[in-house]
């Protein structure tokens, strides 16, 4: 009477335990899968910050090198634009020649009794490296171009001021013209700024009529001052050439020239000065 009791328990135990190793096996594949879509989130979420990380990366400057300041213009420029002066030029001070320099010429032609004729020109040349954080050396040096521009257009004193693009000469540039009266005569200054990617170029000229001596033509300074500076902007290419672009050391360092870094030659030096003691040009 006991036996068959017995024997349905234990044909029921039998039959509970396939159910319990399905159940478990069940769950065992789940936490598999759950482990490999993890896994696949977190290669995906690397992949994903590698390839940001990756388009962060600023552009390298364009240019790497400038030409010798006081090298940049011929003889034969030099020799129209400031008769008398050296033709070596007076280098203006720099604590690093890779991303600054400029240099000075000033002529004076004595004429005696019926008067004389002042010449003063200068070059500036001021490179810009590509930032992480600020941008591309070209980006710095296209705001730079622009406060430059501004500057000479807004110079205390000038007259008859008159601002326009100019064509055919780097990346982008600007004539700036006006007048400034001072006790030895009248100066007319051009000033030519000009960007090559992310090299910035600034040729100041001007010239005066002094102890009586008629005022030079504003247009014959200007023509003067256009083709001293194609020529500065030509001798930054060369400079380049064999390392264009791509050439530049990144996000360097030096990403804007400090302030004050060079003396540059002022805009509106006097025949009685000497340029070195003249008020430096603004950066």
């Amino acid at each position: 009477m006991h036996r068959p009791a017995r024997l349905t328990r234990i044909l029921v135990s039998a039959a509970v335990v396939p159910v319990v190793l399905v159940a478990a096996g069940c769950s065992s594949d789940s936490g598999s899968d759950s482990g490999s879509g993890g896994s696949a989130k977190k290669d995906s979420g690397a992949k994903a910050s590698a390839s940001a990380s990756k388009a962060a990366v600023v552009k390298e400057a364009a240019y790497a090198q400038l030409p010798q300041p006081c090298k940049v213009f011929s003889s034969k420029t030099l020799g129209e634009l400031v008769p008398e002066a050296s033709k070596s030029g007076k280098e203006g001070r720099s604590d690093d020649t890779a991303t600054r320099g400029s240099c000075s010429w000033d002529s004076l032609e004595d004429k005696g009794v019926k008067g004389s004729q002042f010449r003063w020109l200068s070059v500036s040349l001021l490179r810009f490296e590509s930032d992480q954080t600020r941008g591309t050396g070209e980006k710095l040096a296209s705001t730079y171009y622009a406060d430059q521009v501004q500057d000479a257009s807004a110079e205390t004193g000038a007259t008859n001021a008159k601002s326009e693009p100019v064509s055919g000469m780097g990346s982008e540039a600007t004539s700036v013209s006006y007048d400034l009266k001072k006790k030895e005569g009248t100066f007319r200054q051009q000033v030519v700024v000009a960007r090559a990617e992310n090299i910035v170029v600034s040729v100041d000229y001007n010239g005066a009529g002094l102890a009586g001596d008629k005022t030079p033509s504003a247009e014959d300074l200007s023509k003067a001052a256009l083709k001293a500076a194609k020529e500065a902007v030509e001798a930054v290419v060369t400079a380049n050439q064999g390392g264009g672009s791509g050439s530049g050391s990144g996000s360097g360092a030096s990403a804007s020239p400090s302030k004050g870094a060079s003396e540059t030659p002022t805009k509106d030096a006097k025949p009685s000065a000497s340029p070195s003691k003249s008020p430096a040009k603004k950066d």
